[in-house]
């Protein structure tokens, strides 16, 4: 029997900044179960906005979140401390340009683990980090976003630009929802990473993971 192909782009789910783990567990789990989701970012910032919450309540939260994440079949990555990652056991990172180098981050945790990499709009970031041995570089923001103030806006040219020449994968972020992100599908992103696209949509995160997943296949398919 056949292993069943994975779609050529995925759901890339990003937490809110803040959140109660225990009550937005079960939130999780329903978006999970209502359709692929290739990967789960947690994204923990302090009122500014910008700086990472505290250890122990990123701590708290993947030792919550990161079971649920896993036994869906998703990968547990967290955002910007890749020695929490290292020592809580989660699958991979996510690094900005203005938190820990690329080459730091591979280090703490290994070529077994997921290490993607910020590059906003920019070609030559990109390219630097691939080169580096990232997972996935992303790029964004593509369209207006109030989960954090964007540094740079692209454009969906960027991801054909990148799927056309590179193998390693691209991810689209920034301002994301149902109703903006086929054309992105279309211009070669391999993963869309959602985050008020989904939590905030008006029929509740299952219905947002699920309408997701459709326009992927008709996108993938037009």
């Amino acid at each position: 029997m056949t292993e069943p192909t994975q779609p050529d782009c995925r759901l890339y789910l990003i937490t809110p900044p803040r959140l109660e783990p225990q009550g937005f567990a079960e939130t999780l789990k329903a978006a999970l179960g209502a359709g692929d989701v290739a990967c789960v970012q947690l994204r923990l910032k302090q009122e500014d906005g910008e700086t990472s919450a505290d250890a122990d309540i990123i701590a708290r939260a993947t030792e919550i979140l990161m079971p649920v994440t896993q036994a869906a079949g998703a990968a547990f990555l967290i955002n910007d401390r890749a020695d929490l990652a290292a020592e809580l056991g989660a699958d991979g990172v996510h690094v900005g340009q203005n938190d820990m180098p690329y080459e730091e981050a591979r280090k703490l945790l290994g070529p077994d683990h997921i290490v993607g990499v910020t590059c906003h709009a920019t070609r030559h970031l990109a390219m630097v980090a691939g080169e580096a041995g990232a997972d996935y570089v992303a790029f964004g923001a593509f369209h207006k976003t109030d989960t954090k103030a964007a540094i740079s806006k692209a454009e969906p040219e960027i991801l054909t630009w990148w799927s056309t020449l590179f193998e390693v994968p691209c991810v689209a972020i920034g301002g994301i929802t149902v109703e903006n992100a086929a054309p992105l599908v279309a211009a070669g992103a391999d993963f869309l990473a959602v985050s008020a696209g989904v939590w905030g949509h008006v029929h509740g995160p299952a219905a947002a993971v699920a309408d997701f997943n459709r326009i992927i296949g008709e996108a993938a398919g037009s």
